[in-house]
């Protein structure tokens, strides 16, 4: 009896398992695609000239094999989106709750996929160059906005090599903050271009930062699950993409606009409140790397303007305190930086190019060959000025209107600047894939976001297929591209086959959010 019980004794008590992570199969799976991506920038990346792998025996092959590097990227490219659209499938309207991965899983997800492209050569775009260069120019006391790189530093410079050759004579169309940032920068790295290059990085990662800060506070704020908004924002594709890899600005101009409304938005009524003054400077500061963030502060006013009571007082006191901030942040970077207003004579520079996502640049096109075919002569420049000022003008009144919606209280602020930079962006001049992310990041944390979830995450995957992984065009060697992206679709097939394999006879959120749902007779197996 006593053998008895002290063999209940020592009988082990049952340990409860940990329960099931659910994105584990879809975060190893995104996970060999940017470790993919990573091996194939080192020969398809927006790589520096000269290239300072070409000699190096392990480092240098794959850009000795720029096609194949192509196809490595591409089947990277694939199964990120994969894997990504597979989670955000798990989620539902009512966002990251089980049996969805939660937010914790998600947010070690993104960081996770994050890390291969932050260590590696950047993709997408060369304007990462752009930025060295002209930070350059204002450290060795010239203009960059009146000298272009090849003008200001020489053809030659190691600074000027990289850039793309239709702006290498353009002057800086960027704020003068973020060319005072990059003149700190040129002070810390000379004419190194890698080190240069990986020292944006950390500028640009400091604005994701302050995305992921701001985001879920802004979704809270509307009422939306922050695990949902975080990500369809924060870990979008072209957010890892266009900001984590391809470095561009937006990051820090989009960190910053939100973390200014975030603060902004809770300030009380009183007139110069310390948190509306700080966001709206905060904003200021945005518009100071681009300008279009200067958007945000006419929604935080008039919300402002609407707490108070909406009367036209409450919208002049608001006009009026936001105008001098505004004010004051110009007046002290134009004499920090010494490069006064002269920024401003530059934003129509991205516009030389003729974007094919810019519906009022589609239009001037089709006008100008609407005349040429009509035998009026070839006017194409000309329409292109009426349709862009048209877009411009279509573009300005979409924004008034949702500013008086604002005001009345019908449309909140965070919606407002999002659906106000959407019409900003799709009526200008210019469109990039990234530029959707001024309007598609704070749209991430609105209310109206659940309803077209599944809309998002479609966009979101074809945009972020649109751009070669190189940064370049491929004149003078057409074939390479098709011949890689066909040689990329062989590889993400057989690796997504590889991964339905594994999927098959089990159970779970995960697996019924397979593309084409695996089978899964039997029960549930037990958590592991």
């Amino acid at each position: 009896m006593v053998a008895g019980e002290l063999d209940g004794a020592r009988a082990p008590v049952p340990v409860e398992a940990p329960p099931r992570d659910p994105s584990r199969a879809a975060r190893r799976l995104g996970l060999t695609g940017t470790l993919l991506m990573g091996v194939g920038a080192l020969g398809a990346g927006a790589l520096p000239v000269p290239n300072p792998l070409f000699g190096l025996r392990l480092l240098g092959l794959p850009s000795r094999n720029a096609t194949i590097s192509i196809a490595i990227t591409y089947a990277g490219i694939g199964l990120l989106v994969v894997a990504w659209l597979w989670i955000g499938k798990m989620l539902r309207s009512n966002g990251a709750v089980p049996p969805a991965p939660n937010r914790a899983q998600l947010a070690r997800t993104a960081v996770l996929w994050a890390i291969p492209l932050a260590v590696a050569p950047p993709l997408f775009s060369r304007d990462v160059y752009s930025y060295l260069a002209q930070s350059a120019i204002l450290a060795r006391g010239l203009d960059p906005y009146v000298l272009g790189p090849a003008q200001a530093l020489g053809v030659d410079d190691p600074l000027t090599r990289s850039i793309p050759t239709i702006w290498r004579d353009t002057p800086a169309p960027y704020g003068p903050f973020f060319l005072w940032l990059g003149r700190g920068i040129t002070a810390l790295t000379g004419n190194d271009v890698v080190l240069g290059l990986f020292t944006h990085r950390v500028l640009a990662l400091m604005g994701v930062g302050l995305i992921v800060w701001a985001l879920p506070k802004l979704a809270r704020r509307c009422g939306l699950d922050t695990g949902l908004a975080l990500w369809l924002g924060a870990a979008n594709p072209l957010v890892l993409f266009h900001l984590v890899s391809g470095i561009h600005n937006e990051s820090l101009m989009i960190g910053m606009m939100l973390a200014g409304m975030e603060i902004g938005l809770r300030a009380g009524p009183r007139v110069l409140d310390t948190r509306f003054l700080c966001g709206a400077l905060l904003i200021v500061g945005a518009s100071a790397v681009k300008i279009p963030a200067l958007l945000a502060l006419g929604f935080l006013g008039t919300e402002w303007a609407r707490r108070r009571g909406a009367r036209v007082r409450d919208v002049a006191v608001s006009a009026g305190v936001l105008g001098g901030v505004t004010v004051v942040g110009y007046g002290v970077l134009a004499l920090v930086t010494g490069l006064g207003l002269g920024w401003v004579t530059t934003l129509d520079t991205p516009s030389l190019i003729r974007s094919w996502m810019s519906v009022s640049t589609d239009l001037g096109l089709i006008g100008g060959q609407v005349g040429i075919v009509g035998g009026l002569g070839d006017h194409t420049d000309t329409v292109l000025v009426l349709t862009r000022g048209l877009g411009g003008l279509a573009g300005g009144i979409v924004v008034l209107i949702l500013l008086l919606a604002s005001l009345r209280g019908r449309l909140d602020p965070v919606t407002g600047m999002g659906v106000g930079l959407g019409a900003v962006v799709l009526l200008g001049p210019i469109v990039h894939p990234w530029y959707l992310l001024w309007a598609a990041i704070p749209l991430a944390a609105t209310q109206g976001l659940p309803r077209y979830r599944r809309a998002a995450l479609a966009a979101s995957a074809i945009l972020a297929l649109l751009v070669p992984p190189t940064g370049a065009d491929f004149n003078f060697r057409a074939y390479q591209l098709p011949m890689a992206i066909v040689a990329g679709l062989v590889m993400l097939v057989l690796l997504l086959l590889v991964q339905r394999r594994q999927l098959a006879g089990q159970r779970g959120v995960d697996v019924d959010a397979w593309p084409g749902r695996v089978p899964t007779p039997g029960p549930d197996p037990a958590p592991h």
